[in-house]
């Protein structure tokens, strides 16, 4: 079958190592099932994995991808779940929690085997498109608004870095729950987006807000974390889940977390419950991802370079 792959690591250059052509069908063991996959979305962990990151050289030639919508083997129009352990279904009880492509063949292929347990019917009102991009960037938005952060309607949220896949679910969904939304981003026309997707006001970088939010949604990192954490009210809330600007800010601001309470907490994608529930919200609501664009498979490299030089707003999804 045709996938996108991991073939080589290379830290300074990671498309070097990304190659398109055959792979072996997959194998389902007991418990598990194949997919054949409709549509799935890049993330910025794809980039990771071709750096090294959470892939190693013994795990080579791996099937990239982690977002998935599809027919399973019955025919069903389904949703895969890409958090794989801690749950002992299909796996190992004792089996630590990853993410495919770390342990197992991902996505960017006509067909990938998963544990059943890991399926979820996919809303009718969603297309496959717009399906795969739930699983990682907006399952991870939401789990930051709504369980690490626990932002209530009519409170209100930063977005670091409008643009990006988890900044522009957390705009949409924070928008849709009735939150008080504000963004930054270095890029006028990509403000301009994230007021048009439901943000009450966007700003440069670094600029005062109106006022001090309950929550930051941060996934930015070291060029943002100061202005994060100057914008929290007494008591506020920081979820991280990113870093894509560096891990090690300039200054940690330990003073001013310790003295006005502020809480940091770390965000690492959600559960199948949590996917389940965010997929019934959109349907319900009728909020939809923002998609940057639609390439098939074999233009797979277009949408990582797209993505590597940041030049998007929204996912870029593969279609199969």
């Amino acid at each position: 079958m045709f996938a996108a792959y991991a073939a080589r690591i290379n830290r300074d250059q990671p498309l070097d190592g990304l190659e398109l052509g055959q792979r072996p069908e997959p194998e389902a063991p007991p418990g598990w099932t194949v997919v054949h996959v409709k549509a799935a979305s890049l993330n910025h962990h794809d980039l990771w994995s071709l750096r090294g990151v959470g892939l190693g050289e013994e795990a080579l030639p791996m099937i990239l991808g982690c977002d998935a919508a599809g027919v399973d083997e019955y025919g069903n129009d389904v949703v895969v779940h890409s958090v794989i352990g801690q749950t002992g279904h299909g796996v190992g009880p004792r089996e630590p929690r990853s993410i495919l492509t770390e342990r197992y063949q991902g996505t960017f292929a006509e067909r990938v085997a998963v544990p059943a347990w890991n399926v979820l019917p996919k809303p009718a009102e969603l297309s496959y498109e717009e399906a795969a991009c739930m699983p990682t960037a907006w399952l991870t938005a939401y789990r930051m608004l709504f369980t690490n952060a626990d932002v209530r309607p009519g409170q209100s949220v930063l977005v670091q870095g409008a643009g990006g896949g988890v900044a522009t679910a957390a705009i949409a969904l924070g928008a849709a729950a009735g939150l008080r939304v504000y963004a930054t981003s270095r890029d006028a026309a990509k403000r301009e987006r994230a007021v048009e997707l439901g943000a009450e006001e966007a700003f440069e970088p670094g600029a005062r807000l109106p006022h001090r939010v309950d929550a930051v949604i941060e996934t930015v990192g070291a060029a943002t974390w100061s202005h994060s954490v100057k914008s929290l009210r007494p008591g506020g809330t920081l979820v991280i889940s990113g870093a894509t600007s560096g891990p090690n800010p300039p200054a940690a601001e330990l003073n001013r977390i310790f003295f006005l309470e502020l809480k940091v907490v770390g965000s690492t994608m959600g559960s199948k419950e949590e996917l389940a529930d965010l997929l019934s919200f959109c349907a319900a609501r009728g909020v939809r991802p923002v998609i940057d664009s639609v390439l098939p498979l074999d233009r797979a490299r277009e949408g990582f370079e797209k993505m590597a030089g940041g030049d998007l707003f929204g996912k870029v999804v593969l279609t199969v």
